[in-house]
């Protein structure tokens, strides 16, 4: 069905790098802040986590709206080929 799965594996991938990197870059410049208290660094921990589980969120359920609106298009499509053959075979 997916024909290029092993490109979005490999794309995947890289992206995991990369954000596995910004927050281990992240994590590293809060805790060495020496300026910022504790508890703000806490928030804006508890801030990223959150920002990041909204985004996923978002993804997904664009992923999925768009699954939903190619499988409607591909039943649309079957039926009327079915309909077309139908027609074509009483005339």
């Amino acid at each position: 069905m997916f024909k290029n799965e092993t490109d979005n594996g490999l794309i995947m991938f890289v992206n995991g790098i990369g954000v596995a990197v910004a927050y281990g870059m992240l994590g590293l410049s809060l805790a060495l802040s020496p300026d910022v208290p504790l508890a703000t660094k806490g928030f804006w921990g508890i801030c990223v986590m959150l920002l990041t589980l909204a985004l996923v969120n978002f993804v997904k359920y664009r992923f999925d709206n768009k699954l939903s609106v190619d499988r409607l298009h591909r039943l649309e499509d079957a039926r009327n080929e079915r309909l077309l053959a139908e027609y074509t075979e009483k005339v």
